[in-house]
C-alpha cells in the first residue's frame, strides 16, 4: 500500500482529542514507537510475555507485532511498531509506524528511546508532542548512559517536557514496573512544543486556519509536515481541501521563496536548537573512568574499521563453520542419522509398516528409498533440524551481542557497489538461515531497486543454513574444494549485484544505523530466540519434507519424476556429473537442502569425489530456489519478477558448473 492509501485509514477519524480507542474485547491499547536497536522489542517482551501476534499491516508486507499485558489487573493490547526515526517518514516502515500511531488511537504512546544518544531521541518526541499525542517517553539502556558519564535529571525532562519519564534497562527488567505504572496513571497534560521563527510561526498559524475538518494528529503538526514536504500528507490534504488546496499550496509556495534554506533544514535546525537547550539544563556529562568502558568502545570501533574489522568478520566466519559446519553438521548430523534413524527408527518403521501394509506401493511411500518417514522425516530431523539449531544459536549469539548493526557498518562500503547498503547485511546474513524468511525480511530495504537485487541475490547466490551445513559435510577434509566453492560463490555474489546495480536505475542508497552497545550475550534471550526460530523453521519445513517425500512418490509411479530426471540429466552430465545426480537437482527445486542432501547421500556411496563433487555443490548452490523461497518471491516481488529470476538462474547455475569443470579439468588441480 502506497503511504498516501495507508494514511487514508487515519486521516478525517476525527479530532486528535477525541478518546482512545479499544479492541473488540475492550482493550485499551498502546502503541510502542522510537528507532531502531533502541530495545523496543525487549520492551515489548517485558510488557507482554507470551501472548504474541506477528502480522502484515493491511496492504503492505510490513510486520506490526502485537501482544497483552497485564498491568495491575488491567489488561491492555500492546503494539510494537516498525522503528522511525522521524513523523516524516521515508521508508514503508516508517509510514507504516505513523499510521499505526494515529490509527489506532492508543491510551498511550510510549516512545522508547536510546538513554546515552538522548540528543538524536528527542526530534521525535518533538514531533510526537507537536502532533498531541498521549506520549510517554521510555529512557531504556540508561546504564550505557551512565557508563559513558551521562547524568539526566529525569524529574526535571519531566516538567520540562510535560510528559512521564521513566528510565529502564530492559534486557534486565530495571524499570519495568515503573513503566507499567506510568502507562497505568498515565493523563494527557499540557506539552512543550518547539518556537520557530516569528515568520514561520506565522505561516503555521495560517496553514492551521485553512485546514478544513479534524484530524487525528494537530492542526500544528499537519502544517508543519505540510511545509516538509511530505507527499503523502500533501496528497491527502490536497485531495480533502478540493478546490480550496490552491491557497494551502499558496502560502508553502510563497514561504519557501522567503527562506534561502529548505524548509525541511529551517524546521530541522530549530528542532535540534531546542533539544540542545532543553540536554543544557537536564543532563551532565563527566569523563569515563572505566576501563572496562575503554575496551568496548575500543572493540566497537574495531570491529567497524573496515581494516582491523575484517580479520575480525573471518574469525567469526570460521568459528561459525567450525560450530555449525562441524558439531551440526558432522557431530550431530552423525549422531541422528546413523546413530538413531540409521540402526533404530528406519529398521523399526520399516518393519511396522511391512507387517500392517502388505501392498508395495504404500510401503514404498512410507518406508522404501523416498519414503515419508525413511526420507522426509529422517532428512527434516536428522540433517536439517541439527544444522539449523546450531546456526540460530550462533545467529541469536551474534545479534544479542550487538555485533550484527556493527557488520552492517563495516561492509556498508562493499554493500553499496552492488547497489546496496550496510541495512542488506540483515537479509543476507539471515538468508544463511532461512533463505525464504530472508526474501521476506527484505521489505525493510528501503527502495523498490534494493529490494529485488538482495531478492536475485538471495535466490541465487547464498545457501541456507541447512543447505550450507550439509556442503560442508560434503566438503569435510578437502580444504581445496572447499575454497573453490567460497570463491566461486563470493565472485558470483558480487559480480551479480554490480552488474544489477549497473543496469538499474537508481542512486546509492543512503545508510543510518543505531549502534546499541556490545554486550555479553543472555542465555535466556539466545535459546528464547533459537527455539521461536526453530519451531517456525521446523513446522515449516517438516511439512514441505513430507510433501516432497508424496511428489516423488507420485512422480515415481506415473514416471512423470522420471521423465524430469532424464531432461535434467542432460546438462547435469554436460557439466561433468553422473546422471544420478539430476535426482539431487530435482529435489534441491522441492528443498534446496533437500537436493543437498541427495549429493550427500551419492557421496556416501562413492559416486561423486573430486572434481565432480565440488562442481556439483557450486552448481546446486546457485540452482533454483526451493519451492517455498520461490513462494515468497511471489509474494514479495510479484509473479512476474519470481518467474524471471528463475529464468534467469537455472541456465546460469549450469553455465557457471560447466565453465567451472573445465577449468579445473584444464588447470589440472587435483580435488
Amino acid at each position: 500500500m502506497e503511504a498516501v492509501e495507508i494514511l487514508r485509514h487515519w486521516f478525517g477519524k476525527g479530532s486528535c482529542h477525541g478518546t482512545a480507542s479499544e479492541t473488540e474485547e475492550g482493550l485499551k491499547k498502546i502503541v510502542l514507537v522510537g528507532s531502531p536497536n533502541v530495545g523496543k522489542s525487549v520492551v515489548f517482551g517485558n510488557l507482554t510475555g507470551k501472548y504474541v501476534t506477528v502480522s502484515n499491516y493491511p496492504g503492505t508486507t510490513v510486520e506490526v507485532t502485537r501482544g497483552r499485558g497485564k498491568f495491575r489487573e488491567k489488561e491492555y493490547e500492546i503494539i510494537d511498531t516498525p522503528g522511525m526515526y522521524s513523523l516524516l517518514s521515508i521508508t514503508e516502515e516508517e509510514n507504516v509506524a505513523r499510521s499505526m500511531i494515529l490509527e489506532e488511537k492508543p491510551e498511550a504512546v510510549v516512545q522508547v528511546a536510546d538513554a546515552k544518544n538522548i540528543e538524536r531521541m528527542l526530534h521525535l518526541t518533538f514531533q510526537l508532542l507537536e502532533a498531541d499525542l498521549p506520549v510517554l517517553l521510555d529512557l531504556n539502556l540508561m546504564d550505557e548512559a551512565e557508563r559513558l558519564g551521562t547524568t539526566i535529571d529525569l524529574d526535571l525532562l519531566e516538567k520540562e517536557l510535560g510528559i512521564p519519564v521513566v528510565a529502564t534497562i530492559a534486557t534486565e527488567g530495571h524499570g519495568m514496573d515503573l513503566l507499567k505504572e506510568r502507562i497505568i496513571n498515565h493523563e494527557k497534560k499540557a506539552k512543550r512544543v518547539v518556537e520557530y521563527d516569528q515568520l514561520l510561526e506565522s505561516v503555521v498559524k495560517k496553514l492551521e486556519g485553512v485546514l478544513r475538518g479534524e484530524y487525528n494528529i494537530s492542526k500544528r503538526s499537519v502544517a508543519l509536515l505540510l511545509l516538509q514536504d511530505d507527499s503523502a500528507i500533501r496528497a491527502e490534504v490536497k485531495e480533502r481541501m478540493k478546490g480550496e488546496w490552491s491557497l494551502v499550496e499558496e502560502v508553502i509556495e510563497t514561504t519557501k521563496k522567503k527562506y534561502s534554506q529548505p524548509l525541511n533544514y529551517i524546521i530541522t535546525v530549530a528542532r535540534q536548537k531546542e533539544t540542545e537547550k532543553l540536554l543544557g539544563r537536564v543532563t551532565t556529562t563527566s569523563l569515563m573512568s572505566s576501563k572496562g568502558l575503554d575496551f568496548r568502545e575500543r572493540l566497537s570501533r574495531l570491529l567497524m574499521h573496515p581494516i582491523a574489522g575484517i580479520p575480525i568478520l573471518l574469525a567469526a566466519i570460521y568459528g561459525l563453520y567450525e560450530f555449525v559446519g562441524v558439531l551440526g553438521a558432522q557431530v550431530f548430523v552423525d549422531f541422528l542419522e546413523n546413530g538413531v534413524f540409521g540402526e533404530y527408527i528406519n529398521p523399526f518403521a520399516t518393519k511396522i509398516v511391512s507387517s500392517i501394509f502388505p501392498w508395495k506401493v504404500v510401503q514404498e511411500l512410507l518406508v522404501d528409498q523416498y519414503g515419508i518417514i525413511t526420507l522426509g522425516i529422517r532428512y527434516a530431523i536428522a540433517i536439517i533440524l541439527p544444522i539449523v539449531t546450531t546456526f540460530f544459536i550462533a545467529f541469536s549469539i551474534i545479534e544479542d551481542s550487538g555485533y550484527l548493526p556493527r557488520l552492517a557498518m563495516l561492509i556498508d562500503r562493499l554493500f553499496k557497489k552492488i547497489g546496496l547498503n550496510g541495512r542488506g547485511v540483515i537479509p543476507v546474513v539471515l538468508g544463511f538461515g532461512c533463505d525464504t524468511m530472508a526474501t521476506m525480511v527484505t521489505r525493510t530495504l528501503e527502495t523498490k531497486r534494493e529490494r529485488i537485487i538482495a531478492t536475485l541475490l538471495l535466490s541465487l547466490a547464498i545457501p541456507c543454513s541447512a543447505q550450507m551445513g550439509v556442503i560442508l559435510a560434503l566438503l569435510a577434509g578437502n580444504t581445496k574444494g572447499l575454497w573453490v566453492f567460497i570463491s566461486v560463490m563470493a565472485v558470483i555474489f558480487l559480480f551479480t549485484g554490480y552488474l544489477m546495480a549497473k543496469l538499474m536505475p537508481g542512486e546509492r542508497p543512503v545508510f543510518y544505523m543505531e549502534i546499541p552497545p556490545l554486550r555479553w550475550p543472555k542465555l535466556s534471550n539466545v535459546l528464547t530466540k533459537t527455539y521461536t526460530r526453530v519451531e517456525w523453521y521446523f513446522k515449516e519445513i517438516l511439512p514441505l519434507f513430507i510433501l516432497a517425500s508424496i511428489l516423488i512418490w507420485v512422480g515415481k509411479i506415473t514416471s512423470v519424476f522420471d521423465l524430469i530426471v532424464t531432461i535434467l540429466s542432460y546438462p547435469v552430465i554436460w557439466i561433468g556429473l553422473p546422471d544420478k545426480a539430476a535426482e539431487a537437482f530435482l529435489y534441491g527445486f522441492l528443498r534446496r537442502d533437500f537436493g543437498a542432501a541427495g549429493l550427500y547421500d551419492l557421496k556416501e556411496i562413492g559416486v561423486l569425489s573430486g572434481i565432480p563433487l565440488v562442481v556439483s555443490v557450486v552448481t546446486l548452490a546457485l540452482f533454483m530456489p526451493c519451492i517455498a523461497q520461490i513462494s515468497m518471491t511471489i509474494k514479495e516481488r510479484g509473479l512476474k519478477m519470481a518467474l524471471g529470476m528463475s529464468a534467469f538462474i537455472f541456465p546460469f547455475a549450469f553455465l557457471v558448473g560447466g565453465l567451472l569443470n573445465q577449468i579445473l579439468i584444464l588447470t589440472g588441480v587435483k580435488l
